[in-house]
């Protein structure tokens, strides 16, 4: 058994093996910017390209027309930090232990010499610093790194972005705050300049939207990474051009409407506008990949059709989210893939389209997914696996092609044909017994792997 802390010298080697090899990859100017963006709680069928009837996103639908859109595109987990951590290492989140959100709702844990002891401090945990980011192998390949807005993966100085390998960070630590007082509704503050705590005044989604367009003029003559996990439109639900928008609490935190949503979808996508312009006026739209995607499903005023259920579910409504992509240099314009995909995979295209290089002790549990997006190949075949395991709540599922098996608090087995049943509306567990079994095999098995991952926290 591994004592905590015990392998921050091999990161660290890692590390230094990745920073060595920089002079040795591919030329800058061979080599696409990056851009992620990435909103938090979105619905799936709340883009216009998505089909949705009252919000106008021109600006990410223009995405979608330059490039290509997903329909099985899914989040590496039903809540904001796992999946956040699965695209930041490129490998399932399970295995450094972060299967939930950090909150007040977490159930967290310590190994102290071999058990697990609980964390009560809510603040106290983040990402294991054994964990090699995007961020340092990007760095390491020679690109600048950006991170604006929600980070959620570490509140403590030592978990910030600028000590994780972003150059530059602008934004908020914590799951949540207040749109115009940046305050978490127990009155922590979470707006950080780097490790600064820094007063802003402003909605938190044209803060964030004005510092990535700053970025992409500041770093216009070298390769960057731009990361961008906006807060919106996670609770609370706070209109834009409105500030004096009473103080958040815990007893408003969830008080909203469809209107005040739209209109915190549209002002995400006024900066999406704004990217897209950055790059045009600098002359880099052609070899700047750009991504839009989501964390995880829609809540409470998200419209998330034609899926069942929402955010903080294994069903689909819970984990399969919109994901557009441009690259006008490489991708094809207006494609339309069912090419299943998942969070992780971005970390593992944004890393081989940069020249970056993952230490073999970190093999990435994701793929590189242009070599799929230029080819008029059939879809592959993959297998994904989502888990609730908290103390009061347990589900989870695994889709493997166009069957997906799901388990729902032990009540029954589910079995759904994705292909025909997109709204899992029909269990065929009766009719293909072997299918089922297969699946539920499958799954057992994956989860038996990631419990053996040595890992010296446990977030649930």
């Amino acid at each position: 058994m591994r004592v905590p802390g015990a392998a921050f010298p091999c990161a660290m080697r890692s590390l230094l093996f990745l920073l060595a090899l920089g002079s040795t990859l591919l030329a800058a100017a061979e080599r696409p910017n990056i851009v992620f963006i990435l909103a938090d709680d979105f619905g799936y069928g709340d883009l216009g390209c998505m089909g949705c009837p009252d919000i106008q996103t021109p600006n990410i639908d223009r995405i979608a027309a330059e490039g290509v859109k997903f329909t099985d595109f899914y989040a590496n987990a039903p809540v904001c930090t796992p999946t956040r951590t699965g695209f930041i290492t490129g490998r399932w989140q399970q295995r450094c232990g972060l299967e939930f959100a950090f909150g007040y709702q977490v159930e967290q844990f310590r190994r102290v010499k071999g058990e697990w002891v609980p964390e009560k401090d809510i603040h106290a945990l983040g990402l294991p610093l054994n964990e090699i980011t995007l961020a340092q192998k990007l760095k390491a390949a020679g690109y600048a790194t950006g991170a604006f807005g929600k980070w959620h993966l570490g509140f403590k100085d030592e978990y910030n972005p600028v000590k994780r390998g972003f150059d530059e960070y602008f934004g908020e630590l914590l799951g949540h705050a207040d749109y115009y007082k940046h305050t978490y509704y127990d009155g922590t503050y979470a707006l950080r300049d780097g490790l600064e705590p820094v007063k802003r005044d402003g909605y938190f989604t044209d803060l964030i939207n004005e510092r990535a367009a700053k970025f992409i003029r500041d770093h216009k003559d070298a390769p960057f990474f731009m990361y961008v996990p906006h807060l919106a439109v996670h609770a609370p639900f706070e209109a834009p051009d409105a500030p004096e928008t009473p103080m958040v609490t815990k007893e408003t935190m969830h008080h909203g409407s469809r209107a005040i949503y739209k209109a915190m979808v549209e002002r995400i996508d006024q900066g999406v506008g704004m990217i897209l312009d950055e790059l045009e006026k600098n002359g880099l739209a052609d070899n700047t990949l750009v991504v839009f995607s989501s964390d995880n499903g829609g809540e409470r005023y998200s419209r998330n059709l034609p899926l069942f259920h929402h955010k903080a579910t294994v069903w689909e409504g819970g984990i399969r989210v919109p994901c557009v992509m441009r690259w006008p240099a490489k991708l094809p314009k207006g494609k339309v893939t069912a090419q299943m995909a998942i969070t992780m995979d971005l970390h593992a295209t944004f890393a081989e389209l940069a020249g970056a290089k993952t230490p073999p002790e970190k093999p990435l549990d994701g793929l590189n997914l242009i070599p799929l997006l230029t080819s008029d190949a059939k879809s592959v075949e993959r297998t994904f696996f989502w888990r609730i395991d908290r103390s009061n709540r347990k589900q989870k599922a695994i889709r493997h092609g166009k069957w997906k098996y799901l388990n729902d608090g032990n009540t029954m087995d589910l079995l759904f044909d994705l292909e025909a049943d997109i709204g899992e509306r029909v269990n065929l567990g009766y009719q293909h017994p072997e299918v089922l079994e297969d699946l539920k095999a499958r799954l057992k098995a994956w989860e038996t792997e990631m419990d053996a991952s040595e890992r010296e926290i446990w977030v649930r």
